[in-house]
């Protein structure tokens, strides 16, 4: 699998739990805090974040009951950063 095709699956399953509603490629960038070129590029495989396949692959390594505990940490770990700026 390539790692556009990772993003590209992700990205529908945002807009997929977003009822459907699309969310443009500026929208993402700027929840990722990436520039919309660098997103563009790694959708279209013209760029790849090196880091993106090697957690793609130890997430396909846990169950899913610890993908989601995972995550959740996570993301605490993302409030708590944004909640110091």
């Amino acid at each position: 699998m390539k790692i556009s095709d990772l993003f590209n699956i992700l990205h529908n399953s945002l807009e997929s739990q977003n009822n459907g509603k699309k969310i443009s490629l500026k929208n993402m960038s700027l929840s990722l805090g990436i520039s919309m070129r660098t997103y563009q590029d790694w959708k279209l495989g013209n760029a790849k974040p090196q880091a993106a396949s090697v957690v793609i692959k130890m997430l396909g390594e846990l169950d899913d009951d610890e993908i989601i505990r995972a995550v959740r940490k996570i993301n605490k770990l993302d409030d708590a950063k944004d909640s110091k700026t």
